[in-house]
Parts: C-alpha cells; sequence; structure tokens
C-alpha cells in the first residue's frame, strides 16, 4: 500500500484480488466444452505437492490445419468492470518432436465472450474470432524437451470494460504440443479501510488499468467531516489513493485504537471542539463528573466570559481600584487611579466611572446629565485617568470608579468601586468683542461671579471656525480684557476665556464667534491653463491660487475596476488569458481558498516549456456571483506586471471547475514562512523581503490601485526569498465567520483592524496612505519573524489604543531606523505619511548603507509603556520554567532545559549564550529571544529583592 505522511490507514482487512473462478480447486470433471472433438482432451494429474488437478491437453502436432477450441463454463461476473486470466500451462518445444510438419505452434490464443445468460452451445456461438473477442497470443518463457519434465509457464492477462451479467473464456491451438494445468479468474479491488477517521467499502477497481474508481466514505461513530466531498480513489492494482476530504473525532471524544474509533472522554476530562486533538484535564476552577464532556463547568464564585473559550480556566471578578487620585479645574476635573491588587485572574481589565451629583442640603446624591462629559469615555476604560468637563461651577460631585473584567456581568454582585468627592469651580461670563482690525481683535468679560479664590490670571484660546480641525492657540492675560494680534484678515475667529484660581483653572466660557476685517486682493486661478481673474475692491493685489488635480503620467497605465464592466466576463476576456483545460494538470491540493480549493499544478501552453503553477477553483454549486466575484482576482490580477506582484497565468472558465492559474510560490505565506524560520535571516535579507513588498506597492499605487488588505498573510515566497503582494480583491466579499476574527464588520463591510488605518476603521476611507499603514504593520510582521500585531489585544482594545496614540514597540533586535520607518508609516494624519516611492528610496539606502541597520532600539524604552508591558512576560505569574518558556513561545527547548538541570528561575536567571549552546539552543534568533526574556527576569529579580542596609 502506497504510504502518507497526513493520513494514517488500517486495513479492516487486506485481499486485493476476488477470485471469480479457479480450476485448481476442481474436485469433479471441469467437463468444459471443445471444438472439434478430436482437440482438447481433460486429463487428470497431480501439481507439484500431489494435489489432484484436471488439466487439458492437446497435442495433434501431426497433422495440418489445426484449429482446436476449449470454451469454459458460464462465469458470472459479479459487477466487476475488468477481470484477469492467470493460466499455468506447459509447451513442447517443436524442435525436440521429430517428424513433424512446419504447422507445429509454441503458442495459443485466449477469447472471451459476454453473455447475459449460459446460453452458449456445441455449436453456438461460432467458433471463431468473432463473435469471440481475442484477448491475447500467448507464447512460453520457456517450453521442454521430451528428455526433460514439463517446466510450468504463468500468464496473467486482463480485459474488460465488462458490461453484461457473465462471460465464457475460450482457448485456441493452431497446432501446440501443450497442456493447460490451471486457470484462474480473478478481479482486483481495494479492500475495506479506515482513512482520517472514516469508513471506506471495499471497492472494485475500474474498467481500465489506469481507472480511478470514486468510493464514498462515512465518518466513524463520534466523528464528524471537517472537508467535503468525503472520498478515497481505488486505482487498476487495488491500492487506495490520496483521500478527499476527511473527519476528525467530535467534542468531547478522542482518537483512540491506532485513530480508528473516537472514544469518549473519561469524568474529569474534556476536549472542547471537534479536531485530532485528545481530551485533556478540567482547566483551573473548573470541574466536570460525567464522560464525553465538551466543556467543564466553573467552581462556585468563578464563571467565563461569553467570549472565552472552553479550554481556558474559569476566573473571577476584580477587586476594588486603589489609590484614587482627583485634580480640579474649576468646572473640569482630572481622575487618576492606581490598578486593584487582585485582577481575578484576568488580562481584559476595564473600568467604569460612575458621576453623582449630590445636595448636600438633601444628602442625596443621583447620576449626572449627558451634558456631564467624562473622556475618553465613562465605561469599558482601558487607562487608569479620565477627564471630566461641563461640571457645574460650585457643586458638589461623588464619582465611582469601578474594576470590572469579562465575568463582572456574571456575577450576581454589584463591582466593586472605589470613590472620590470633589466641589468644581465657576465659568467665565460671556465674552465681548470691542475692536477689531484686519489682523488683531479687542476683547473684554466680567470676572466670574464666586471664583473658588482668588483669580490669578485667565487663559484665552481661539482658533479660526472655517477651517476642519484648526489649531487653537491660547495666551494669557492678567486683566479681564486682551487683545489678540497676528490674525488673518476677513476670517471668523472662535474664542472662549477661563479663569485660574489657587484651586486651578475654571470652565471655558461658551464659544463665541468674532472676526477680523477684510482686506481687499485679486486671486488668479491657473486652470486647464486659462487665466481667469477674480477683483475684490478696486485695488489689485497679485495673489496665485494653485488647484491640485491627481497627476497621471503619460503612457502609464491606470487601474481599470472589473466591476465598472456591465457585463463581467467583459472584463474577464479583456484582462485574463483563457487557458484550455487540457493544459492543466492539478497535482495536488495545498489548501483551502474562499471559494474553493488551492491547488499545486502543472501548466503546458503550447510552444512553451511546462511550469509549476498554483491553481485556484471554484467549487460546485457556485451561483452567478459567487463566479463573478471569484474571477474578479484574475480580472484585477491580469492589470499588473511587476516582479513583486504575482503573475497571473490565465484562467479556465469554459470548463468544470472553474479556475484561476498563477505563478507557484514555493515557500507560500510570509507570515507562516517566517514563524518556520524563526531567527534564521540576516537584517539584510528581512530589508531585502521589506523592499521588494514596497516596490509591488509602489506598482499598485502609482496605478491608483488601493489593495485594502495588505497583510503577511497575503505575501507570498518564492525559493529565493522574493516577496511578492497577492489576494487582490477577495477580503471585500468576505462572508462573516465568528470563529475568524482577522476581518471584522465595520460601517457594512468585513476590514482586518489590526493592519488597517483609523480613517478606513472609522469612515472606510481606503487610499495608498491607508495601504501605507498597512505597510508598517507589515514590516513589524517580519522583524518580529511572523509575529500577531498588538498580540492577544481584542480589536476593539486595539482601536482604542491606536486612537490614543498608542503604536506598537520595535521587535526584539530592529534596527531603530527600520522602527523609526514604521512610525512614520502609522502617523494619524494620513497626508504626513510616507509615498510608497519614498519608502522604497529609504529602505535602498538603509540597504547600501548596512552599518545604520547595526543600531538597535531598546524595546523597553517608548511611550505607551503599561501596554508595551504585554510583550515583556513576568516571570512570577509562572509556576515552572516550562510555563515561562510556552509564554515566550520557545517551548520546543522544555525538556532540553529539564535535563540539563535548570528547573528553576534562579538558575535560569544565571544563564550564558555558551549555556544555551550546550542544551541545544543552536540557532542564533532563538538564543537571542530566550537571552532577552532572561535579562527581563534578571531585572524583575532585581526589583522584588529587599533592600540591604
Amino acid at each position: 500500500q502506497t504510504e502518507f505522511s497526513n493520513f494514517f490507514f488500517f486495513f479492516l482487512s487486506f485481499f486485493p484480488a476476488e477470485t471469480l473462478m479457479d480450476t485448481k480447486w476442481a474436485t469433479t470433471e471441469l467437463a468444459w466444452t471443445s471444438h472439434p472433438e478430436t482437440g482438447w482432451e481433460e486429463v487428470s494429474g497431480y501439481d507439484d505437492a500431489m494435489n489432484p488437478i484436471r488439466t487439458y491437453q492437446v497435442c495433434n502436432v501431426r497433422e495440418l490445419n489445426q484449429n482446436n477450441w476449449l470454451r469454459s463454463d458460464f462465469i458470472p461476473r459479479k459487477d466487476v468492470l475488468r477481470v484477469y486470466v492467470e493460466m499455468k500451462f506447459t509447451v513442447r518445444d517443436c524442435n525436440s518432436i521429430p517428424n513433424i510438419p512446419g504447422s507445429c505452434k509454441e503458442t495459443f490464443n485466449l477469447f472471451y465472450y459476454e453473455s447475459d445468460s449460459d446460453s452458449a452451445t456445441s455449436t453456438s456461438p461460432f467458433w471463431m474470432e468473432n463473435p469471440y473477442v481475442k484477448v491475447d497470443t500467448i507464447a512460453p518463457d520457456e517450453s521442454f524437451s521430451m528428455l526433460e519434465s514439463g517446466r510450468i509457464n504463468t500468464k496473467i492477462r486482463s480485459f474488460g470494460p465488462l458490461s453484461r451479467a457473465g462471460f465464457y473464456l475460450a482457448f485456441q491451438d493452431l497446432g501446440a504440443c501443450m497442456s493447460l494445468i490451471s486457470v484462474r479468474v480473478f478481479y482486483k479491488k481495494c479492500s475495506t479501510t479506515i482513512a482520517s477517521f472514516a469508513v471506506f467499502p471495499e471497492t472494485a477497481t475500474g474498467a481500465e488499468a489506469t481507472s480511478l474508481v470514486i468510493a464514498p466514505g462515512t465518518c466513524v461513530p463520534n466523528a464528524l467531516e471537517v472537508s467535503v466531498p468525503l472520498k478515497l480513489y481505488c486505482n487498476g492494482d487495488g491500492e487506495w489513493m490520496v483521500p478527499v476530504g476527511s473527519c476528525t473525532c467530535m467534542a468531547g471524544f478522542e482518537p483512540a485504537v491506532k485513530d480508528t474509533q473516537c472514544q469518549a472522554c473519561s469524568p474529569g476530562t474534556f476536549k472542547s471542539k471537534q479536531g485530532e486533538g485528545f481530551c485533556s484535564p478540567c482547566p483551573p476552577n473548573s470541574r466536570t463528573s460525567s464522560g464525553a464532556t465538551s466543556i467543564c463547568s466553573c467552581r462556585t464564585g468563578y464563571y467565563r466570559a461569553d467570549n472565552d473559550s472552553p479550554d481556558s480556566g474559569c476566573t473571577t471578578v476584580p477587586s476594588a481600584p486603589r489609590s484614587v487620585i482627583s485634580s480640579v479645574n474649576e468646572t473640569s476635573l482630572v481622575l487618576e487611579w492606581s490598578e486593584p491588587r487582585d485582577q481575578g485572574g484576568r488580562e481584559d481589565l476595564l473600568y467604569n466611572v460612575i458621576c453623582k451629583k449630590c445636595l448636600p442640603e438633601r444628602g442625596t446624591c443621583t447620576r449626572c446629565d449627558d451634558n456631564v462629559d467624562i473622556s475618553p469615555r465613562h465605561l469599558g476604560l482601558t487607562e487608569r485617568h479620565v477627564t471630566v468637563r461641563n461640571l457645574q461651577a460650585h457643586t458638589q460631585y461623588s464619582f465611582e470608579i469601578q474594576a470590572v473584567n469579562g465575568v463582572s456581568n456574571k456575577s450576581p454582585y454589584v463591582p466593586q468601586f472605589a470613590s472620590v468627592n470633589i466641589t468644581t469651580n465657576q465659568a467665565v461670563p460671556t465674552v465681548h468683542l470691542m475692536g477689531a482690525s484686519a489682523n488683531t481683535m479687542s476683547l473684554s468679560w466680567l470676572p466670574p461671579e464666586k471664583p473658588n479664590g482668588i483669580i490669578l490670571d485667565y487663559e484665552i484660546k481661539y482658533h479660526e471656525k472655517v477651517r476642519a480641525k484648526a489649531i487653537a492657540h491660547t495666551m494669557t492675560a492678567q486683566r479681564s480684557s486682551a487683545r489678540i494680534e497676528g490674525l488673518k484678515p476677513g476670517t471668523p475667529y472662535v474664542v472662549q476665556v477661563r479663569a485660574r484660581t489657587v484651586a486651578g483653572y475654571g470652565r471655558y466660557s461658551s464659544p463665541t464667534d468674532f472676526s477680523t476685517n477684510h482686506q481687499e486682493f485679486t486671486c488668479i486661478l491657473m486652470i486647464n491653463n486659462a487665466i481667469n481673474i477674480v477683483y475684490y475692491g478696486s485695488v489689485i493685489h497679485t495673489a496665485i491660487c494653485t488647484i491640485e488635480s491627481p497627476i497621471v503620467t503619460p503612457g502609464m497605465k491606470v487601474y481599470i475596476d472589473p466591476f465598472t464592466y456591465e457585463d463581467p466576463n467583459e472584463a474577464i476576456r479583456e484582462f485574463a488569458k483563457e487557458i484550455d483545460v487540457s493544459c492543466v494538470k492539478i497535482e495536488e491540493v495545498i489548501g483551502a481558498g474562499e471559494f474553493g480549493e488551492v491547488c499545486r499544478g502543472r501548466l503546458k501552453l503550447p510552444g512553451r516549456r511546462e511550469i509549476i503553477v498554483a491553481i485556484k477553483t471554484l467549487k460546485a454549486g457556485y451561483t452567478d456571483r459567487q463566479r463573478r466575484d471569484f474571477l474578479s482576482e484574475a480580472s484585477i490580477m491580469g492589470q499588473f506586471d511587476h516582479p513583486n506582484i504575482i503573475r497571473l497565468e490565465g484562467v479556465v472558465t469554459k470548463s468544470r471547475p472553474v479556475m484561476i492559474v498563477t505563478e507557484f510560490m514555493e515557500n507560500g505565506a510570509l507570515d507562516s514562512f517566517l514563524r518556520l524560520n524563526d531567527g534564521q535571516f540576516t537584517v539584510i535579507q528581512l530589508v531585502g523581503m521589506l523592499r521588494g513588498i514596497a516596490a509591488g506597492m509602489k506598482y499598485l499605487s502609482d496605478m491608483n490601485y488601493v489593495h485594502r488588505d495588505l497583510a503577511a498573510r497575503n505575501i507570498l515566497v518564492n525559493s529565493n526569498l522574493v516577496c511578492k503582494v497577492s489576494d487582490f480583491g477577495l477580503s471585500r466579499f468576505l462572508e462573516d465567520d465568528p470563529t475568524d476574527p482577522t476581518y471584522t464588520s465595520s460601517l457594512g463591510g468585513k476590514i482586518p483592524i489590526r493592519w488597517t488605518a483609523p480613517e478606513a476603521i472609522a469612515y472606510r476611507k481606503f487610499t495608498s496612505a491607508s495601504d501605507v499603514w498597512s505597510y508598517g504593520i507589515v514590516m513589524w510582521e517580519v522583524m518580529s519573524y511572523g509575529e500577531r500585531p498588538y498580540w492577544d489585544m481584542s480589536n476593539q482594545d486595539v482601536i482604542n489604543a491606536v486612537e490614543q496614540d498608542y503604536r506598537l514597540p520595535p521587535p526584539m533586535d530592529c534596527p531603530t531606523a527600520l522602527h523609526q520607518l514604521m512610525l512614520d508609516c502609522w502617523v494619524k494624519e494620513r497626508n504626513l505619511r510616507p509615498k510608497f516611492s519614498q519608502i522604497v528610496n529609504t529602505l535602498d539606502k538603509l540597504i547600501r548603507n548596512a552599518a545604520s541597520l547595526k543600531v538597535v532600539t531598546s524595546t523597553h524604552s517608548g511611550a505607551s509603556q503599561p501596554l508595551l508591558d504585554r510583550c515583556v512576560p513576568d516571570y512570577t505569574t509562572f509556576t515552572t520554567v516550562g510555563d515561562w518558556l510556552d509564554a515566550i513561545k520557545m517551548s520546543r527547548y522544555r525538556d532540553n532545559f529539564l535535563n540539563a538541570g535548570f528547573a528553576s528561575f534562579d538558575l535560569v536567571a544565571q544563564m550564558t549564550a555558551e549555556d544555551l549552546l550546550r542544551i541545544g539552543v543552536t540557532l542564533a534568533g532563538h538564543q537571542k529571544k530566550i537571552l532577552g526574556s532572561i535579562q527581563d527576569m534578571r531585572l524583575q529579580m532585581n526589583q522584588t529583592l529587599p533592600v540591604q542596609v
């Protein structure tokens, strides 16, 4: 049987052939029909083991024109399509027979005749080649003479396809001296087998020796299909080929008896998902007393959140926040606090700030109304500080800071909280405009009626009203009036004033609009090389106004959206070459795509050499829209021609299945390739990969094409480490899949949150600038060898963190210049991000100046330290050295550490590079990763050591 690395075959029985007739075991005369009667003669004899056998002999060599026929009994076909005939016989050497005519033969002919019933007679069918069908002329390997014993020859022939109820065998002798010792008729079959937890029935081979017969499979008990159709191919030799589809044990059941059965999990163990995994002990703080369990229930006081995996332990609610600090600024307030002592065993800690307005004379407090602004928000905070605005002056407030986590809503008790009471200050009354010129404004206002202490000074804030996101300016005044200078002529401004006392700043006055005076000017508008002069007033002042428009270089190819075609097939015909299906040969399935299977195969076009290609197929039963969406990628890809863009070879649309044929990339997707080769490339090699991706994106940007889903998973790598951008347009048509958090719904579409620019998430504003943001994330993936961006943070936490200007820290050993380029790609204002042409130039300079890549940024520096702490494991939270290795994704060396005696953190903290090499950590990247974590461990140990006096 053929062996496959991904499948283990266990055969219930092994009978590759099934016999239909065997004369060797005949106990009575065979009584076959012969013609003429003087020809073949039935004779009893013995085989080599002295068992009685029935044979047929013929030896009329001294008579001319011999034509002796022998026909078997009727042999039922049993629905098989091809049969095999094994003949054992001896033949006399014609040269050993003296005085015979030249008509002596040493061969005989094998025929068959099909019939729906046993209806043959001594005269019918006629004894001639038609209606009999000739199979072959049979010649011996060895003949014998009189001085030698008979040498037995064995020959096997096959014929088919058979279509009637049965058949007869016929043997024609044309003048030989021979003996037909035994005849066995059989067919080949693939025996009943279990593969991939599916049972495939006994299956006869096909009509031809090269035929493949499909056998449908059925999952074993307590197993479910994971891919369909479930089938196995039986080849012409009675051997099973590669299975298509598979089954795995359902939740609560694990593989058993050499992967042929699925047995129930024993009490105290569970298995949460369908798959090949085994049952595991219940997670912490959970239990089960029954078998076949897919989830262990939580103990009293412990819970699981709705989005917690059944494999995770049960957790509890956090304690109250600590050390609340308040800072009053008139009618504004800043609150800060420390995290609770006990987070309940979870990392999804959030905070709620509850505002209450109190009336001391009544002794009551009620919830604040909607006018009170708590920034960034009052529920679901990840930060430990808020700013509260729009409070009423000289009013007492109470604030409760709750600590909640993912299971707080499961607890019947109110979340624990810390509280603080404060009293606000008063706002400045209305601001008045006393006078204005083209560049200045004079303002005045009255002091607050009840200031909270002596007024020290006033702060005036102003900005242009007509500009979106205009920059606000501030100035300070000692009295209740001020003159603002340096303003623009004829421009409206928004002005606010607040007072500062010993208690801090009060609330700003209500926004008030004032304008400066106009100044006459003329503007020359240059549009399409025609000059239009617009006059304002009587004095002409020269100014040039420019209007920007997209610049397209003459002759440059511009991307055309295939969805603008009324007939989608027209876009396919224009941009994708049709390939005849006979030129494509599928060899093996290598993955699953959005619309069907992804295969490796070969393409042989007329006049060109054969090449290896990747083939995407459209699954059966597709709709017209699915076919259009599937082929749209080819319509897009066919417009591109660049060494860093995946190349389209063509499409197959005139036969089934519909296919997209592209060049084959041996190393697959970039993210999995990097994870597989963690630490094995030089910085120059990694930068070279990034340079190729940037060059491909520059090409797409120049064609005005926006990718929208640039990520390492959509970059393919060939055997020469050349990276090519792929996956064009498919992410726009993703179906909802709650098991895949990569693409998340946003404003009616599905977008990859971790790779997408803020403006694209918030407003669906996809541009080349948003692709530049995604490219920065790809840079981080490459330099971290395929680490998941933002680690285990939820998509919403990522959105919140980016909105608050958090950016990913440099990966381990990442050159400072590369991380700075990442930060440039992540500038919030999209117009300030670099263009892809600038990125390519920057990377070229770094490659030419390799010394610039030796400056490495410390992963412990920079802003956003609380979020950065996620990537620095705290060794005190781990029970064993093995747990620590799991956390830094180096679990493959668990046995190396334990076998070498490094079983405690005290010993691990003393390890050196030589120690790692000695215990078998030979990859330089892995050594750096482990030594970096050991350095963190040493720092943490120093922080926890008691001070010696």
